[in-house]
């Protein structure tokens, strides 16, 4: 588990100006990651975001600024992926941070050589930070497991293996896409009605968000090594905002017996600022069950998990409309949550997926589900929301929800704050539903 440093440091600021703004998310503390392409560039590279500038990390690397793990690590950012960077380990992750917050402090003796590397944030375009070969989405939130059972079973909410074992399914890599993507509104099968035979065809009418948060899997491990509590986070390169969106009507006539399949697999949505683990140090809190809860088995247990395994992340989702567009209102936040009331924590997933000898690669991804909360305002779908579409959500603009309409768009944010601390921000995770083709 990461270790506060010199880069942590909350009186740190930078030679560009715009990261030590009272309201930046991307300051000297954060330093994530994405794959951009610059408005005057030709091809897409990594950079790093500060401020509201992007670092060219492929264009740094011909500098050959650094030295050690750094530079090794820099020189692994000189593709179209962070793949081969994610593919190093803890060590070089960290070196490469250090001297990239050393470099962009402020009093920096490389600010000559790295200005003409930055560009504008706003004007850049951006891709999938990484090839993501395999995509696990989870279920680790007690709250929304809680909520969503009750619609269904409210005698028997929660299935007998809840509490014991990291629920998750393989999702589908292929149709992931980056914030600002656009999808069309998926078409599938759904339950018969009352008085047919055969079931319906045709756009799902319930479509939702779901809010999440993605892990991306930095270096792996060889097929048949089960990776222990201890080293999981060391597996993990960083986080991402995730919108997996859920076609309803789709996944109540499919999911029996084997799972979410069309309902899930037209289309996911990410962030495309990867934060890295080590960024969030700052943020750690105990993670800890209620005495009276079951304790997990001993392979998902560790003294450091109990201390510091869960993390601070504060998570919001928004809707605008084409109305509240054309009328300029700005978008209505529908719920407000936070990761640390996940039930599982990040190294769980990692030692669960692998302790089958299940083989992690770089660039993996693995979704948490659907970040609930406790309380009302808290719900991340609007199927809890809601309550199955029965009661709709009326919007300020004069228009209501129950489930997501044609030219809807969802944005969703993360950050983690902390008194005496710069925010620490995700960036968006936006995207809008076309009807279906």
């Amino acid at each position: 588990m990461t270790a506060l440093n010199e880069t942590h440091h909350p009186d740190l600021k930078s030679w560009v100006e715009s990261a030590n703004e009272h309201d930046c998310r991307f300051p000297v503390q954060n330093l994530p990651y994405a794959i951009y392409k610059p408005a005057d560039g030709d091809d897409f590279r990594p950079g790093v975001a500060i401020g509201r500038q992007i670092l060219d990390l492929r264009a740094l690397a011909e500098l050959q600024p650094f030295s050690g793990p750094a530079a090794r690590a820099l020189d692994a950012c000189r593709g179209d992926s962070l793949n081969a960077l994610m593919g190093l380990d803890a060590e070089h992750w960290s070196a490469l941070r250090l001297a990239l917050s050393r470099a962009l402090r402020a009093g920096s003796p490389h600010r000559e050589r790295l200005e003409p590397l930055l560009s504008e944030h706003a004007t850049a375009q951006f891709k999938l930070p990484a090839h993501i070969g395999d995509y696990t989405d989870f279920y680790i939130s007690l709250h929304h497991a809680t909520a969503v059972g009750s619609l269904f079973r409210p005698d028997n909410p929660l299935l007998p293996n809840y509490k014991w074992v990291p629920i998750g399914y393989h999702g589908r890599a292929s149709s992931i896409n980056v914030s600002g993507a656009d999808f069309l509104r998926p078409m599938g099968q759904t339950r018969p009605l009352a008085d047919a035979r055969t079931p319906s065809f045709g756009p799902s009418q319930r479509l939702d968000y779901e809010l999440e948060l993605g892990v991306f899997v930095g270096c792996g491990n060889v097929q048949g090594r089960r990776i222990a509590m201890d080293e999981a986070e060391s597996h993990v390169f960083g986080l991402c905002i995730l919108n997996d969106w859920s076609a309803r009507d789709l996944q109540a006539w499919e999911y029996q017996p084997l799972g979410p399949f069309l309902a899930k697999n037209f289309a996911s949505t990410i962030s495309p600022w990867v934060v890295t683990l080590e960024a969030l140090a700052p943020f750690r809190v105990p993670f800890k069950r209620p005495a009276d809860e079951p304790q997990p088995l001993d392979y998902l247990a560790s003294e450091q998990n109990t201390a510091a395994g869960a993390i601070d992340i504060q998570l919001e989702v928004a809707l605008s409309t084409r109305k509240s567009r054309a009328g300029r209102h700005e978008p209505h936040v529908l719920a407000r949550s936070n990761f640390k009331e996940a039930y599982w924590s990040i190294a769980q997933l990692i030692t669960h997926h692998t302790v089958n000898g299940c083989n992690l690669r770089p660039g993996d991804l693995l979704g948490t589900g659907t970040l609930s909360g406790p309380a009302p305002g808290q719900e991340g779908s609007l199927l809890e929301t809601t309550r199955g579409g029965k009661e709709c959500v009326a919007l300020p603009w004069g228009e209501d929800r129950c489930f997501l309409e044609d030219y809807d768009r969802v944005i969703m944010h993360a950050y983690c704050r902390k008194e005496g601390y710069p925010s620490i921000g995700f960036g968006d995770c936006a995207a809008t539903v076309l009807p279906a083709g």
